[in-house]
């Protein structure tokens, strides 16, 4: 099996992760890392046996790079994927992909024109409850939905420091009720504040309509003393109930609650 050669854009935290699922899957050949740090781009080349670079230009024109992954900080995702598209590789940008519609937008455009592939890293849809809850609600097994509620909470991450609360959390939960709904919402309400960080909104409120009276709300803050990920969704039938953190599934009727045997599962595999 021909396997796909890879590099990472970004070699922080999260990059790292990138490049260690792509030396361990068995589809994907990791070929390359940069970084505009090069004691880190250096660092995490050794780690994994590949070839180091500072310039992402001189690293797009390996031939053997067929794809991407970019994880560099938020703000400027948009132009290191841009320059993915130009250089002919598809691409796998973080999340949020861009700091506007506008940017984000041309990326779409421009990898329909040069018939490449982009997804973005929203990872919580490959969690194995994920999908069975979403599997659920397409066959209303859980009967008619009347809501579902995300909580996404922690406290402040030393990590972040170029975006607030909503792209770095509730944008996670925010792509869940789309993707479980199957639709866009047809009406927002938001309300977001800062209460302990000057620059950034550090919690926010979130609730979308969706058609046929659905409704999803959304809780996220940088303010919790510890960190829950919780999603719940509710049928006229029976609740299903998420913890992100163990992937432990739970679903209750009006007869019993029941915990499916669903095996641990890195989403980012």
């Amino acid at each position: 099996m021909k396997k796909l050669g890879v590099a990472v854009i970004g070699t922080g935290f999260w990059g790292r992760n990138h490049a260690r699922v792509f030396k361990e899957l068995e589809e994907t050949e990791l070929l390359a890392v940069c970084d505009i740090n090069a004691e880190r781009a250096k660092a995490v080349a050794k780690q994994f046996g590949v070839k180091p670079y500072t310039n992402v230009g001189r690293m797009l024109k390996r031939k053997d790079i067929e794809a991407v992954s970019v994880c560099t900080w938020s703000t400027s995702l948009a132009k290191e994927a841009l320059k993915a598209l130009k250089a002919e590789k598809h691409v796998l940008v973080e999340k949020p992909m861009a700091a506007n519609t506008k940017q984000a937008e041309k990326l779409i455009e421009t990898a329909e024109k040069q018939g490449l592939h982009i997804t973005v890293g929203f990872l919580m849809r490959f969690i194995p409850g994920v999908q069975h809850i979403k599997t659920a609600v397409k066959k209303r097994t859980i009967g008619d939905i009347v809501c579902a509620t995300a909580k996404r909470v922690s406290q402040w991450p030393e990590r972040i420091g170029d975006v607030g609360v909503v792209k770095d959390l509730a944008i996670h939960d925010i792509d869940i009720m789309r993707h479980l709904f199957n639709e866009d919402p047809i009406a927002v309400y938001a309300k977001t504040g800062r209460m302990l960080h000057r620059k950034y909104e550090d919690y926010a409120h979130i609730m979308l309509t969706f058609k046929g009276g659905k409704n999803a709300f959304i809780e996220s803050n940088w303010l919790t003393p510890y960190k829950t990920r919780i999603l719940t969704v509710t049928g006229s039938r029976a609740i299903m109930k998420l913890d992100y953190i163990t992937q432990r599934l739970t679903v209750e009727d009006s007869k019993e609650t029941k915990q499916p045997r669903i095996p641990w599962k890195e989403p980012l595999k």
